[in-house]
């Protein structure tokens, strides 16, 4: 592919916080390790006031003749992240077609202030759709990093194969990021999706590994104010397995909770305690502003994450917000959760996307989807795992056929939206999804009680966590046991999943041609190792025209 973008614009930021928690295991014993001074929790620099750039530089949200660039610059040593000071200070970027930056085709600069926390954003337009190039900051005559970039296919494109990868929850305090550092490595992604939970909220220790830090984040305490978000998203972007991955590709990325609070909803979040913990309209507020800052996202609208963009005729890309205009989750599994008055989406975001799916000509439509769309019902499984899936599904542990946190707990959004598929005869939908903490391959059926004689509607591939405790960790038994278990059972109990591995950490790679939608799954030697290894485990597909999922036997 081939594209270059001219044109910019400023670091901006929005207002809003939202939180939400899994009610996983509260790392309530174990080593209440607290995290040190500021100062200490950035990259060592070297002792001299010329700007640095500390938090690496990124990319994101790739058009045919654009690309929105960022970066965070630290003018002085002591405007650290969330200090609300340090001086205004000029930083220039520039795009070329190659990396020793001798085919120069766009360049400006802005003005990175502490309003903005001094992060940046410039977004390119101009460029040929479909083309690689590289692009770096400056700033007081220091360079960053250069970073490699991609911009979509043209709109009409005849595009023969797109490959992202696919990543979600991501908790510092639970491991390393070693999934990023093998998606770095492949070299061979259009882009990479990261379908929420980029960071975490909780005070250190809250919610770790198996109720053990691997790393303390920063700061040490629950994230309530918006310099609190910043030294937040500040700590996670010192990551280098993130920054390698932010300078391979760009990133498509949402929020879900963990963005926010532990399960949020529009009004509140479990994990925020109104007047302790301030108003959530102010905790919301601060958490939407840091993540836009932080962020190389651009706002559709302004203070959600739901836009869409396209990569030739091939496919699409609806990316959702489900936080912002949710009702608060249902406290039982009867009645509450088919209430029409209820939504997961909003009116008018399910309205947009209805359209958008109705209107697409492209083979393809994926839908970027922070929490499962399938149906789950537990079934019968034994107390001793019912209750530790509970926990982590954030559900009443003497059992409930379903998760109120995800689509399930809105059913009449879920019903609405696959009428309108089967109805206006919409196929090849594909949901992306995250946040479960467990990889699954379903099936998306109009009727699950009678499926397999009704209808699929879609397919959804899910994957699993970067870092946050799974089935296993919660069980604290040794990795595949817990899964040899329980898939049979929910399988057995839900009959349009194809597979669900409850234990592992990894990431998927999607790829996808005219023919099929395949994404590989794989998984990590070891979250708490930052040397871990990467294999390759499944992959499942689903061909055109038929609303189904099945096995593959071979990555792409």
């Amino acid at each position: 592919m081939t594209s270059r973008y001219r044109s910019f614009e400023s670091s901006q930021g929005l207002n809003s916080l939202t939180p939400r928690r899994r009610t996983v295991v509260k790392a309530a014993a174990a080593t209440a390790v607290l995290a040190g001074p500021l100062a200490a929790a950035l990259p060592a620099r070297a002792a001299t006031d010329a700007p640095a750039f500390l938090h690496g530089v990124a990319s994101g949200d790739p058009l045919p003749d654009g690309i929105l660039l960022w970066t965070r610059v630290t003018p002085v040593p002591e405007a650290t992240a969330g200090s609300g000071i340090g001086p205004d200070t000029e930083v220039s970027w520039v795009v070329a077609k190659d990396k020793a930056f001798t085919t120069v085709v766009a360049k400006g600069s802005t003005t990175a202030t502490a309003a903005s926390d001094h992060t940046v954003k410039a977004d390119i337009r101009g460029l040929e759709p479909a083309t690689d190039y590289w692009f770096r900051f400056s700033a007081g005559g220091t360079d960053s990093p250069p970073a490699r970039t991609r911009t979509a296919p043209a709109a009409d494109a005849a595009v023969s194969s797109l490959r992202f990868g696919v990543v979600s929850c991501a908790n510092w305090e639970a491991g390393y990021f070693a999934a990023y550092r093998h998606l770095a490595a492949r070299g061979d992604l259009d882009a990479w999706l990261h379908l929420g939970d980029y960071i975490y909220e909780y005070k250190s220790g809250e919610y770790a590994a198996r109720g053990t830090v691997v790393r303390p984040h920063a700061p040490a305490n629950e994230i309530l104010t918006l310099a609190d978000y910043r030294i937040r998203h500040a700590k996670y972007k010192t990551d280098p397995d993130l920054q390698a991955l932010h300078v391979k590709a760009p990133v498509i990325a949402i929020w879900d909770d963990h963005e926010f609070a532990d399960n949020a909803w529009s009004g509140g979040a479990v994990n925020h305690t109104e007047g302790a913990e301030g108003t959530w309209t102010s905790r919301q507020a601060a958490a939407k502003q840091a993540y836009f800052e932080w962020m190389p996202v651009r706002p559709a609208i302004t203070g959600t994450t739901y836009r869409r963009l396209r990569f030739g005729k091939l496919a699409d890309l609806s990316l959702l917000d489900l936080r912002s205009f949710r009702s608060q989750q249902a406290s039982t599994a009867s009645g509450s959760v088919d209430d029409p008055d209820r939504t997961i989406t909003g009116r008018a975001q399910l309205d947009w996307l209805k359209a958008g799916l109705q209107a697409s000509d492209t083979k393809w439509r994926l839908v970027g989807n922070s929490v499962m769309i399938s149906p789950f019902a537990i079934g019968s499984l034994t107390a001793d795992l019912l209750k530790p899936l509970a926990k982590l599904l954030g559900l009443p542990q003497g059992g409930i056929a379903l998760n109120t946190d995800q689509w399930d707990g809105y059913t009449d959004d879920r019903r609405e939206l696959l009428d309108h598929l089967r109805s206006h005869a919409i196929g090849n939908t594909v949901f992306l999804t995250g946040d479960i903490h467990m990889a699954w391959a379903n099936d998306v059926p109009v009727d699950a009680g009678t499926y397999p004689l009704s209808a699929s509607a879609a397919t959804e591939f899910v994957v699993t966590s970067v870092t946050s405790d799974n089935l296993d960790d919660i069980v604290k038994a040794p990795e595949g046991t817990v899964s040899a278990v329980a898939s049979p059972v929910i399988r057995a109990a839900n009959r349009h999943v194809h597979w669900v591995d409850t234990d592992r950490h990894g990431y998927g790679v999607l790829d996808i041609t005219a023919d099929r939608a395949q994404m590989d799954y794989y998984v990590l030697s070891d979250r708490t190792d930052p040397r871990a290894t990467s294999a390759w485990v499944r992959s499942y597909r689903t061909r055109s025209g038929t609303q189904k999922v099945e096995r593959t036997y071979d990555p792409v």
